[in-house]
């Protein structure tokens, strides 16, 4: 069985979207992805389970400022 680590790439639009961090409050899961400025939405890019997954994510989309975390 093959387990997937990054959904395919999605393409970022500063003026639309915004990086989150989505985690829990009772597990601790953390889910990178972007929140849709208009609508609230947010769809899921990657699990985090360390800053080396944080760093590859900012990397990966060019994100230079900090990543607001919501719970």
């Amino acid at each position: 069985m093959k387990y997937f680590r990054y959904k395919d790439f999605v393409r970022y639009d500063k003026t639309t979207k915004k990086p989150i961090i989505k985690a829990s409050i009772c597990t601790g899961e953390q889910m990178a992805g972007f929140k849709d400025i208009a609508t609230g939405s947010f769809e899921e890019i990657m699990l985090i389970k360390s800053q080396d997954d944080l760093a590859a994510f900012k990397a990966m989309y060019d994100i230079k400022e900090e990543i607001e975390k919501i719970y």
